[in-house]
């Protein structure tokens, strides 16, 4: 790639807040925006401190002031019993003049445009957006801005840009989710925890063991094969710009304020170098400094494209600071290392130690503590350099020496110093970062005197004029550096001065009281113009049409599995397809890994006169559209469309389609758009346990909905691919040399369940759980309701086994026996169990959470 050329279009440096010193943090740092949560509920981070609705007007006052936007995080699914509430939070946060909602929901997009249109709505990066094709869908919604999914290069970025005007939110610092964001169903599968309602308990972050081919294969000390290493796209700026990025995102809602402190001011000189010169210069004292706040080892990502073993090293997940140094000798409390970093003494210090990795939360085991006392060349010294060989001692008892080896690694991570520092920049009286106004002085004898003054890059603008006239000076006229010394006295204020502009005529004198009363007066009425919260409309009739259920009785959708239940399989193989045949379903998706089968499937479909649709990729990346056109090419009777994409490809197509269950849809507001969009049927999302799911289905005709009742739930859906990082000596999909194509692995856990692990044509992975759940015993209540549309998802059964689980099953539909006998056929035929699930109205976390 050639290097960019500077450029003078700065993207917006966007940081997080948890609570008023992460605020403060972030402002004084330099951030352009921030975006926080709301303690009632409704945003991803639900461990986050958070905001109260009462705090808002006094934090988006603040915010007006410094010239800081702010954005609230709406980003997660909502049920229908939840709106009105909801409607009520909106308006609240329209009324405090919040700049934007960031959303993961239609049906929460769709009613906040209803209640107050001129309020901004971000697509989270939980909407799962990732070409093009899809942003152009979801902008129907009344997009401002997309944030864009962490899985993309900057390559894509710049090809998406080119196919869509609706600006660009990209990640660029922070943690990264294995999964894709919005599409992790771990938590909720294993434990009723639900990551798209703030509830992830990082399971991502805890050891795996990898059976390949039914043997356990050593890995040594790679344990973390879903762990990725922390972004730092630093480097990547300049091509960000370039490609057309309108925003640079900061992650970290649960960290410090140390932490959004030093992120913050290291990424805005970073930006501000980038536009000045077209370049990034992080040494390494930056680059420490930053890994010292948090982090996991940095990397960036995927703006570089996939590098599967970078990202995933697999060696730890936790925050490890910076290296330090090697254990040479222990002695007496004291162990000897030559230094890779600075260490002074009160700094933290941790030693990596053998140990089983259950016994802490998803990390190896370390001994640490505080420098007691620092030796260099025999003479006891407050610091050290980098490369200087000395003796590191601590407190008594503070370390369990019988534990620590010679060359076990030694970290850094943390430093009071540093910290003192940053607080200093959030904890001043005065602000760092100040707003620049400029005035016009217009000073003319026999006139009055006229000031006015402006908000530099905006069009806030105040003039007043002095009461009296100007008189003629007789010894002293005004001069323009004189009044340019007078009216840089803003004092301890938001605000700093920048241009002046005087227009001086006829030698007029210009006392300095005059000046200055008009000084204050002027600065008095910017700030009031500042602080005001915008105008805007608040709609409560459109929202309060939103929050009615639709009516039931509207007519179908065109579906054609009639008004009778209706069995539908999803087969992964050609042998459970032909054994579905065979067990009498009239109804099937092919959801195969390679596509080239799908010509065999339709072919077996049309020749056994049964309805056959083909499955999409869950993730639409640029370049992708071609596995649309093929699907379409085999002329299936429908599509099951797993992004916007797919669903505006098969309107496009006139090919019915049917919308998966990874577009999220958990209330009918998000499920009649979707309809509107063409789909036939909709899938309920895997969020829902058995009461949230009859919140749904009592809002929305039955011919609408479509239920799985037997799968094993897709937890981890990811970009990262694990065969690749772990199985194969290349680094992406073009030097892997497909070892997916030749192995069957599973990942086991802590508790020792062994999860299937397969890869799509896309070669993005999919974690599977590995115990199937049921929901036949909640079947009865949806068939009282009018649902028709009932799914079962095979995974690795043989033709024996899914005729096993076929079979119960449509005795259940035609009413032969009931819900319970099914779960108890189903565990009898199953080694492996299958569970009720995530459609049980109560559960409890399992211990691998």
């Amino acid at each position: 790639m050639q290097a960019p050329q500077p450029t003078t279009e700065k993207p917006e440096l966007l940081a997080p807040a948890g609570d008023w010193d992460c605020v403060h943090a972030a402002i004084e740092n330099g951030a352009d925006a921030i975006y926080f949560g709301l303690d009632c509920g409704f945003n991803a981070r639900f461990r986050a401190k958070n905001f109260g609705l009462d705090d808002l007007p006094e934090l988006t006052k603040t915010l007006r002031t410094r010239g800081v936007r702010g954005y609230v995080t709406m980003n997660t699914l909502t049920f229908p019993s939840e709106m009105p509430r909801l409607a009520e939070v909106i308006e609240q946060i329209a009324r405090a003049g919040v700049d934007a909602v960031l959303v993961q929901d239609f049906g929460v997009a769709r009613l906040t445009r209803a209640i107050c249109p001129e309020l901004e709505i971000h697509a989270s990066t939980q909407m799962s957006l990732t070409s093009g094709e899809t942003i152009e869908v979801a902008r129907e919604l009344g997009l401002a801005r997309v944030v864009l999914a962490r899985e993309l290069s900057v390559g894509e970025i710049r090809k998406i840009r080119a196919a869509t005007d609706v600006p660009l939110e990209a990640f660029i610092h922070g943690a990264l989710c294995v999964a894709y964001s919005g599409q992790c169903l771990t938590s909720e599968s294993l434990g009723g925890r639900s990551a798209n309602r703030g509830h992830c308990a990082q399971a991502c972050r805890l050891p795996y063991e990898l059976i390949c081919d039914g043997e356990d294969r050593d890995l040594g000390d790679v344990k973390y094969l879903l762990s990725p290493q922390d972004l730092a796209g630093y480097a990547a700026i300049p091509d960000m710009i370039e490609a057309g990025v309108s925003s640079l995102k900061i992650e970290g809602r649960l960290k410090t304020a140390e932490y959004v402190a030093n992120i913050t001011g290291h990424y805005r000189r970073a930006i501000d170098q980038a536009v000045r010169d077209g370049r990034v210069d992080m040494g390494t004292t930056e680059r420490q400094e930053m890994e010292l706040s948090f982090s996991r080892g940095f990397s960036p990502g995927w703006l570089e494209g996939n590098d599967h073993k970078r990202l995933v090293p697999g060696l730890q997940s936790a925050k490890q600071g910076i290296v330090a140094g090697e254990v040479i000798e222990t002695k007496r409390n004291r162990l000897r290392i030559r230094l890779r970093c600075d260490v002074a003494l009160g700094d933290g210090v941790a030693i990596e130690v053998d140990g089983d990795a259950d016994e802490t939360f998803a990390d190896p085991r370390f001994e640490g503590g505080r420098v007691y006392d620092l030796e260099v060349a025999g003479t006891p010294a407050e610091r050290a350099a980098s490369d200087q060989e000395v003796w590191i001692g601590f407190g008594r008892g503070e370390i369990d020496w019988t534990r620590i080896q010679v060359g076990a690694t030694v970290f850094k991570n943390d430093d009071p110093k540093l910290n003192r520092r940053l607080r200093k920049t959030f904890k001043r009286t005065s602000a760092e970062h100040q707003r620049t106004v400029d005035f016009d002085v217009d000073a003319q004898a026999g006139k009055p005197l006229r000031l006015t003054g402006t908000v530099a890059g905006t069009a806030i603008r105040v003039t007043l004029e002095s009461s009296e006239s100007l008189a003629v000076a007789r010894t002293h006229p005004a001069q323009a550096d004189m009044l340019r010394e007078k009216l840089q006295r803003l004092g301890k204020t938001e605000f700093t001065l920048g241009r002046v502009d005087c227009r001086i005529q006829d030698e007029p004198m210009v006392p300095a009281s005059v000046l200055n009363r008009l000084r204050r007066d002027v600065m008095q009425r910017l700030t009031e113009r500042v602080q005001s919260v915008p105008d805007r409309s608040i709609d409560r009739k459109a929202g309060a049409a939103l929050l009615r259920p639709i009516d039931r009785s509207a007519e179908p959708t065109g579906d054609d599995s009639g008004a009778s239940p209706c069995l539908i399989v999803l087969c992964r193989t050609m042998e459970q397809l032909t054994a579905a045949i065979d067990s009498g379903v009239t109804r099937l998706y092919a959801d195969f890994h390679d596509i080239r089968r799908y010509r065999d499937a339709v072919a077996l479909g049309r020749r056994a006169g049964v309805t056959l649709g083909l499955a999409t990729i869950r993730m639409q990346k640029p370049g992708e559209r071609g596995l649309l056109k093929a699907i379409v090419k085999h002329r299936p009777d429908l599509i099951l469309a797993r992004n916007l994409a797919a669903l505006r490809f098969a309107r496009e197509a006139s090919v019915p389609a049917v919308a998966d269950f990874s577009l999220n849809v958990t209330n009918h507001r998000s499920a009649q758009w979707l309809i509107e969009q063409s789909a036939q049927r909709i899938t309920a999302s895997y969020d829902l346990n058995r009461d949230q799911l009859m919140d749904l289905v009592d809002t929305v005709p039955a011919s609408w909905l479509e239920i799985v009742v037997h799968q094993h739930v897709p937890m981890f859906h990811m970009e990262h691919c694990v065969f690749c990082s772990v199985l194969s000596p290349g680094t992406d999909k073009t030097n892997c040399g497909r070892p997916c194509d030749r192995h069957v692995v599973q990942l086991r856990d802590r508790v020792g369940a062994e999860h299937t692990l397969q890869a799509d044509i896309a070669c993005r992975n999919t974690l599977y759980n590995a115990t199937a759940q049921s929901g036949a015993e909640i079947v009865a209540a949806l068939l009282a309701r009018g649902l028709s549309g009932f799914r079962v998802e095979l995974l690795e059964e043989d033709a024996r086994q899914t005729a096993e689980i076929i079979t119960p099953y449509r005795q259940l539909l035609r009413g032969e026996i009931s819900g319970t006998q099914v779960w108890q056929k189903l565990n009898a035929n199953n080694q492996v169990g299958v569970t009720r699930g995530t459609l049980e109205p109560k559960r409890n976390p399992l211990a691998i959470l």
